[in-house]
């Protein structure tokens, strides 16, 4: 397991010299997610399907599902399993669009973003509270959490772009 440094320079010691004077810092846990970027449409337009949190914290911020990678997966593989967990659907996972890094206040988050589509069954919630197909205008509708917010721009220029390609409804 790697750990972090916050509010100072990553170098594994909770001592840095920055700037010619020392920094000291709390060392982080990092956490490692995948997250789902699902392609679909809404009234005619593009659209990406986003889930509000039904547990935790951060309950009722919206974020794009998915979930930790365990020891030995790829990203790729704990999406697929993720999304079967959460929306009891299959997906296929595309190219990969980002990675977030965020430091959230008890660990530091690194999420790789995939655009996904749906390749079988319907979409059940099973751990969100809401869902919401958003489409380029509706993304800064909804309450982020702070790692989704910082990719939402570069998906909201694929969508008015087209870079997408989506399972139509």
């Amino acid at each position: 397991m790697r750990y972090y440094l916050r509010r100072a320079e990553i170098t594994g010691t909770v001592c840095t010299y920055v700037n010619g004077a020392y920094q000291y810092g709390e060392i982080m846990k990092e956490i490692k997610v995948a997250a789902a970027v699902i392609c679909g449409t809404k009234g005619g337009k593009k659209a990406v399907f986003s889930t509000a949190r039904g547990y935790g914290a951060y309950k009722g911020k919206w974020e794009f599902p998915g979930g930790k990678i365990e020891a030995g997966e790829t990203p790729e593989e704990a999406l697929v399993r993720e999304i079967r967990e959460e929306l009891d659907v299959r997906i296929e996972v595309g190219e990969l669009i980002d990675t977030a890094e965020y430091d959230y206040p008890d660990f530091h988050l690194t999420m790789f973003c995939y655009i996904c589509s749906i390749t079988d069954g319907e979409i059940v919630l099973r751990e969100a509270s809401d869902a919401e197909w958003l489409t380029a205008d509706a993304l800064y509708s909804v309450d982020w959490l702070p790692a989704d917010l910082g990719i939402i721009e570069k998906i909201r220029t694929r969508l008015i772009t087209g870079g997408y390609h989506e399972k139509s409804d």
